[in-house]
């Protein structure tokens, strides 16, 4: 999943993208509201993860001007002004959660896993689909009870799939998922790793529909493609 990173230290910011792109995350960073503005228009996101206090202004306006244009992509606010009140205004102002600094990145993925669950209108830690188990705080798996090991970028794509089984998902936006902005994409990437999870899961339980995608197979098994 694409996470914006709005942070203004470097050290910091740099350690965010590496520490959550080993949780499974595609983290894309900016260091000022502008770029924070200019990522939003043209990237879609899963969520972002916001400082209050950077160099040509406030967090805040940026997340208040996102809910006021009725976009709904879930903000966490990540700052060193954890006091009481710059909590309440900070998720009355619409944040969907609030983290101070200093603080630990198992509880920052944990967090961003909690926001985007209930986003995806789910409770449960685990996905299940048609007998395939996916744990996105383990980055693990397994299918009818056997575990299978999916490498980071195949765990990507069935997570991508498996929220909305039914629904086709293009390669384009499987990649923008996947790779980052600096990140080179060769132009058969994503057949790689949709024939490695067909090689683990069986040939038909990813669908290739022509000219638009993929999907994963209906409950009982694949069906014909359009």
């Amino acid at each position: 999943m694409r996470i914006l990173i709005v942070e203004d230290d470097a050290v910091l910011a740099d350690g965010l993208v590496v520490g959550l792109r080993l949780k499974g995350f595609t983290p894309e960073p900016v260091r000022t509201l502008a770029d924070a503005r200019a990522a939003l228009e043209t990237s879609d996101f899963a969520a972002v993860v916001l400082d209050l206090m950077l160099p040509d202004g406030s967090g805040l306006d940026l997340l208040k001007a996102l809910r006021a244009n009725g976009i709904g992509t879930p903000v966490l606010l990540l700052t060193a002004r954890d006091q009481t009140r710059d909590r309440v205004d900070g998720l009355d102002a619409g944040a969907d959660d609030y983290l101070g600094k200093p603080f630990d990145l198992d509880e920052l993925s944990a967090r961003l896993r909690a926001i985007l669950r209930r986003r995806e209108g789910r409770a449960a830690p685990v996905i299940q689909w048609n007998g395939l188990v996916l744990d996105p705080a383990a980055q693990s798996g397994a299918f009818h009870g056997t575990d299978i090991r999916f490498s980071r970028r195949e765990f990507a794509v069935l997570h991508a799939l498996i929220e909305r089984p039914g629904h086709i998902l293009s390669k384009s936006r499987i990649e923008d998922r996947l790779y980052g902005w600096q990140e080179d994409v060769e132009s058969n990437t994503i057949e790689v790793h949709i024939h490695h999870l067909r090689a683990k899961l069986g040939r038909g339980y990813i669908e290739t529909v022509r000219g638009l995608g993929y999907r994963l197979a209906p409950e009982g098994g694949p069906r014909a493609c359009p």
